[in-house]
């Protein structure tokens, strides 16, 4: 056998291998291309869903901070300083902490 006839069967069998790899990876590559589209379908909220959960958020901080303003009214600290202790007067923390800006 040549010189150039073994290194061409030595070349075949290199491709041999590499298509043989190439063949074990394509199920692998189709899985993660399936996976990659599931995950961006269930990452991806519609425009509503995403106005609808900020529309809730900024109901729920309005909320809360109401009850932080009653609490401070019904003469107890808000601010995180005094906590739940009775209000002696006015605290510039919590009118700070309730302040809307």
């Amino acid at each position: 056998m040549s010189q150039l006839t073994q290194a061409l069967t030595e070349v075949e069998e290199k491709l041999r291998s590499l298509l043989e790899e190439v063949n074990h990876l394509i199920p692998y590559v189709k899985a993660l291309e399936e996976e990659n589209i599931k995950l961006k379908r269930e990452s991806t909220f519609p425009e509503k869903e995403t106005e609808r959960v900020i529309a809730n958020a900024e109901h729920i901080q309005g909320v809360a901070h109401d009850n932080l303003e009653r609490l401070y009214h019904e003469g107890f600290h808000v601010c995180h300083l005094h906590f739940g202790q009775p209000l002696e007067g006015d605290c510039l923390f919590c009118m700070g902490f309730l302040r809307k800006d």
